[in-house]
């Protein structure tokens, strides 16, 4: 083998959390603008300028959710179907909220009535606040550890209810997305657009830092006291998957031994929390492409955060330790792991160029004289 298993696997556990935190950097300006319509747009035309600011991008930004999901399903098949087997009703709401979006964007101003414009940007500022709040539950679900193990045939014995999803460490975590993202989405708006929603994003860009850097810094504390999960021993290296073969414990602030491990990690919080400050800087002083630079990096410090605070558990189970699900004994086999990293070479740099392609073409600002130029496409 030219690469070792444990190698390649270590490779599609990062270009998973490459897709994740992609979509929260491009997927979070969409999700944070359409939070953001109630509050930064008061008439008609200020809320057409809002959605035609991300409307030649929103639809490409959701390629890296789509492929996120399709890594799942392919290099990590047991994790795809505990997380989609024991968090069902929550992703069936994330669904419903996402299909809002596009039929919103499609329909809002096909009749010309103030009522039926108001119902769709309701449903376009649901489709932004669901998926942000329940992916970020998600993840503190994630860190407190899933309710399900498998029986003896490997088939997921699922103890997880609706409610139970909702603890005061994930709801911390999904405020925390909420107020993350909505900086994301405000910072971009600062740059795209300017007058009433200009200023109103701006206030927004100052405000919400604040926020972002005190549920993180609470969660950091909850953390210290939150029951962890530690690898003690694992059945072999190289191995094919088997979620059963190992031993685990399960101690208070076992999440944070890595960065006693690898110093070099505690280099993400401190960014995520330099880099909330450094948005509120740049936003006084009126510079929305640094603002929104060092937002987008938050995004990024807060979720690689979390992600290498948890290595190598991916879903941690709490009905059985030992049948957690971790970066050794989750994936697909060697060959499809192989053949599908050959296929990603090949194509994420053409899919990368064609997103940065297009925001170079919808680059600038978004103005009234715009909506007047477009007026028959207009949102």
């Amino acid at each position: 083998m030219w690469i070792e298993y444990d190698s390649l696997r270590v490779i599609w556990w990062g270009i998973l959390g490459f897709l994740m935190t992609g979509f929260g950097v491009l997927g979070g300006i969409d999700l944070g603008c359409g939070m953001l319509l109630p509050f930064v747009t008061k008439t008609n035309n200020e809320r057409k300028i809002l959605l035609h600011s991300i409307k030649g991008t929103w639809e490409s930004n959701q390629v890296w959710f789509i492929t996120g999901g399709g890594v799942l399903f392919a290099a990590w098949p047991y994790v795809y179907s505990v997380v989609f087997s024991t968090m069902y009703f929550a992703l069936f709401a994330v669904l419903v909220a996402l299909i809002l979006r596009p039929v919103g964007f499609d329909y809002r101003s096909k009749i010309d009535d103030s009522r039926w414009r108001s119902m769709w940007d309701k449903a376009l500022f649901i489709g932004g606040f669901v998926p942000t709040l329940v992916f970020g539950v998600a993840i503190g679900n994630l860190m407190e550890g899933v309710n399900f193990a498998f029986d003896n045939f490997m088939v997921v014995q699922n103890k997880v209810s609706f409610f139970s999803l909702f603890s005061p460490f994930s709801l911390l975590c999904g405020v925390l997305a909420v107020a993350m993202l909505s900086t994301q989405g405000s910072t971009f708006l600062m740059m795209k657009t300017d007058g009433d929603i200009a200023r109103r994003a701006r206030k927004i860009a100052i405000l919400l830092p604040f926020l972002t850097v005190a549920l993180f810094a609470v969660g950091g504390y909850m953390v210290q006291n939150l029951f962890g999960y530690k690898l003690l021993a694992r059945s072999g290296v190289d191995l094919y998957s088997n979620p059963m073969g190992k031993a685990v414990a399960y101690k208070a602030g076992a999440w944070l031994e890595n960065y006693t491990i690898y110093p070099w990690m505690r280099i993400l919080p401190i960014s995520g929390f330099l880099s909330s400050l450094a948005v509120v800087t740049f936003a006084l002083l009126k510079r929305p492409a640094f603002a929104f630079l060092f937002s987008s990096l938050t995004v990024i410090s807060i979720m690689a955060t979390f992600g290498l605070s948890m290595f190598p558990f991916i879903v941690p189970s709490k009905l059985d330790y030992h049948h957690s699900l971790t970066v050794w004994d989750s994936s697909s086999s060697y060959l499809s792991l192989l053949i599908m990293l050959g296929v990603m070479i090949i194509f994420m740099p053409i899919v990368l160029c064609f997103i940065g392609f297009a925001n170079k073409v919808m680059f600038g600002k978004v103005t009234e004289a715009d909506l007047k130029k477009h007026d028959k496409q207009s949102y």
